[in-house]
């Protein structure tokens, strides 16, 4: 059996199916990954993007921080592809109970997911420092510089940043709901971004499949390692 058919039977044989994905997910978009050749660190900026994108960072140097943001992480042109559009339907048609993303571009709710846990936050949230004041993600990018509230004060997006706490929540949600999967789709991550990545740990069932481009920590623990974009892949998927 080749592996498009293995993976075809393995969702038809399931009913409990978890989605957990990173930026691979998004690239084919058009939305910029981190670690492959054309990412985010493989490109020249004053300071490396891990180093921006970082609390410490954003404090001190906020329109360094808003200047990488809006040009490289507020894709706001872009729009759902064949991974985001399959998963909604595995949703609708009861396959999948959620998707859990590290991504922030809101893609999976565009593409009709219901239940999607943003375990680095949202590009689409954005909020006063001060007051609490809810901003779009059209604001932030429309803003001259610094975005900031009516109040003055200065709006931060809704992301997980380095040296940030991810949502305990959130994450106690993903573990949950992890642990109770039939079957568990990775796809478009590296794996290298902890403690995210340390949550497929949780996983105890035997459908453990690995969708990515290149090769990460996991394909060894796979039951179905496929090698390709993660598009494609799930996009030749049936929901029956």
């Amino acid at each position: 059996m080749d592996k498009q058919s293995a993976l075809q039977q393995m969702i038809d044989e399931s009913g409990r199916i978890v989605f957990f994905g990173g930026a691979g997910v998004s690239t084919e978009s058009g939305i910029p990954d981190f670690r492959s050749v054309d990412g985010l660190y493989h490109q020249k900026y004053d300071y490396p993007p891990e180093t921006i994108i970082s609390h410490s960072f954003f404090v001190e140097n906020p329109e360094a921080f808003y200047k990488f943001y809006k040009e490289k992480m507020l894709c706001l042109d872009a729009s759902p592809n064949a991974a985001h559009r399959k998963l909604s339907e595995l949703e609708a048609c009861g396959k999948l109970s959620a998707v859990i993303t590290q991504n922030i571009d809101g893609f999976h709710q565009a593409a009709g997911s219901k239940r999607v846990l943003e375990l680095h936050g949202s590009i689409h949230r954005n909020f006063c420092m001060r007051c609490g004041k809810f901003y779009d993600a059209a604001y932030v990018r429309d803003a001259a510089g610094i975005p900031r509230c009516s109040c003055g004060g200065m709006v931060k997006p809704d992301v997980v940043l380095y040296e940030e706490s991810l949502d305990s929540d959130t994450l106690q949600q993903s573990v949950e709901l992890i642990a109770g999967a039939d079957m568990l789709i990775v796809g478009g991550t590296s794996l290298a971004v902890y403690p995210a990545a340390g949550l497929l740990r949780y996983y105890r069932g035997g459908k453990l499949v690995v969708i990515n481009k290149s090769p990460t920590p996991m394909d060894q623990s796979a039951d179905l390692l496929i090698s390709g974009k993660i598009g494609e892949v799930l996009g030749a998927v049936s929901c029956r």
